[in-house]
């Protein structure tokens, strides 16, 4: 059906959930609850358990909170039972954070191996690989023969016990993690064939397993994943005990909450406000940065102060001022950018911090001079002076200079101090480049043509 009728149709997706893909319905929700909120309560709760609790995870914060305080403990818990243990785990630590009795009490409910299974997950840190682990995989034994294996694949599929089997993972008898491999590469081997004898005959060491620890930080699973296109690595234990696995899907939703974050917070936003419907709530947070923002540019506009006389001498200061600060942002900003993410995706350490900084240094004042001959070309011919078009060149090289040493040294030097080298690199930056862009403009032009 095409995605397009969706928000228009709703008598449609009430009575025909199943043709829909649960994202859709998430989408068709979103736009219901800002024409209608009772509608959306009512379109809400006729979801089937079956593909209720994906939904919930597809909605943005603010409604998935109002989902939950309207849904029952019953039909949660249901919608629960459907899903894998991290998507279920997610479900109920969401719930802690408005209402922990009634999360208490959904956990309560499930069956106790569920329960374990939650409360094993929970002990996560939501930075280690483990919270992002789900327990359902596909393992086989080495003495297993290859159609055994088969034969309990079919039954686990047809209970709807496990879904999107990528790998078989291949343990001994302590529950130790020997080998893996894909689906498409077992099935060229014959199935009266154990798994040992395919780890046996495989003298390049191609099942060797991709895996990591349970504890180990989310951002390197995402750059193993990156590295060996990889759609699935196993979660192991004490002594390499097989625990669960991580799926490309959930890696995919690391990149994009960590991409949003970093553009949210480059620009001054919190991410957890920009969810938020209230608009004087959103207004509040963002305006805690803008009050810091105002505070930078008055301490400019008093550098400026400084030549007032010289202002008022030269008309032509102040038509060309905003040019070199503009400038000088807009060279900070891209150095900014471009350093925030080699550091996010960890090309930039403390071995080639300074190579990092020579390089965006160079390419600075490379545009420096080269932007500095066309303006001082430019002023000199509009303002029939020589002197003028010389001062505002140097002032460019100087600012483009400043923009490309400090827009790669703050975020290193944030990082230093354990800080999210994203977080206020912004507003340094463009202090540094407006208060040096206007000094180093204004007192040349002081000391030059006066």
């Amino acid at each position: 059906m095409d995605n397009k009728n969706i928000e228009i149709d709703l008598d449609t997706i009430q009575n025909n959930f199943d043709e829909f893909h649960p994202s859709d319905i998430a989408d068709s929700l979103k736009k219901i609850s800002k024409k209608d909120r009772e509608k959306f309560y009512e379109v809400l709760h006729k979801i089937p358990d079956e593909i209720l609790g994906e939904v919930l995870l597809e909605l943005p914060e603010s409604l998935r909170d109002k989902a939950y305080k309207s849904l029952s403990n019953t039909q949660i818990s249901q919608a629960l039972e459907e899903l894998e243990t991290d998507d279920a785990t997610d479900i109920i630590q969401d719930i802690e954070d408005i209402d922990e009795q009634k999360a208490k009490d959904i956990l309560n409910s499930l069956d106790q191996e569920d329960q374990d299974d939650i409360n094993w997950l929970k002990k996560y840190d939501e930075n280690e690989a483990g919270a992002y682990m789900q327990i359902e995989l596909f393992s086989a034994h080495k003495k297993e023969t290859i159609q055994d294996s088969v034969n309990r694949l079919k039954i686990m599929k047809k209970n709807d016990e496990i879904e999107n089997i990528h790998q078989v993972f291949i343990i001994d008898d302590g529950q130790i993690l020997i080998g893996s491999i894909g689906l498409e590469d077992l099935l060229t081997y014959d199935f009266t064939l154990t798994y040992q004898d395919i780890l046996t005959s495989d003298v390049e060491n191609s099942y060797k397993p991709f895996s990591v620890v349970g504890d180990d930080d989310i951002d390197e699973v995402v750059k193993q994943f990156e590295s060996y296109n990889l759609s699935v690595v196993a979660v192991t234990g004490y002594k390499n005990r097989l625990l669960g696995r991580i799926t490309s899907d959930d890696i995919l939703d690391v990149v994009e909450q960590s991409a949003t974050e970093q553009m949210y917070q480059l620009a001054g936003v919190n991410d957890e406000s920009e969810q938020e419907e209230e608009l004087f709530q959103t207004g509040k947070k963002r305006a805690s940065w803008l009050f810091i923002n105002l505070l930078t540019a008055i301490l400019a506009s008093l550098v400026i102060g400084l030549f007032d006389e010289t202002l008022k001498e030269f008309i032509a200061l102040a038509i060309l001022m905003p040019i070199v600060a503009s400038m000088g942002g807009n060279a900070g900003t891209q150095t900014l950018a471009v350093m925030v993410r080699q550091l996010a995706l960890g090309d930039i350490d403390d071995d080639n911090g300074k190579d990092a900084i020579k390089k965006e240094v160079l390419i600075a004042l490379l545009n420096g001079f080269l932007f500095a001959s066309i303006l001082g070309v430019i002023a000199a011919v509009w303002f029939e002076n020589i002197m003028l078009g010389f001062v505002i060149a140097l002032s460019m090289v100087i600012t483009l200079f400043c923009a490309g040493f400090f827009g790669s040294i703050i975020p290193l030097a944030l990082k230093k101090m354990d800080i999210d080298p994203a977080i206020g690199s912004t507003v340094l930056l463009t202090t540094v480049t407006d208060i040096m862009g206007f000094f180093s403009f204004l007192a040349l032009a002081k000391y030059i043509l006066m």
